[in-house]
């Protein structure tokens, strides 16, 4: 069943490989002066 444990994998990696994307997307830096009004005082 090599085949199982090949296809979950790939499976992992697509999954992991777009939450990483998403991630990134979500902490992208910010331009010198930037305010982030999401930050508590």
């Amino acid at each position: 069943m090599w085949y199982f444990a090949w296809i979950l994998g790939t499976g992992f990696a697509g999954a992991f490989s777009i939450l990483n994307a998403m991630w990134l997307e979500l902490h992208e830096t910010k331009p010198l002066g930037a305010r982030d009004d999401l930050r508590a005082p």
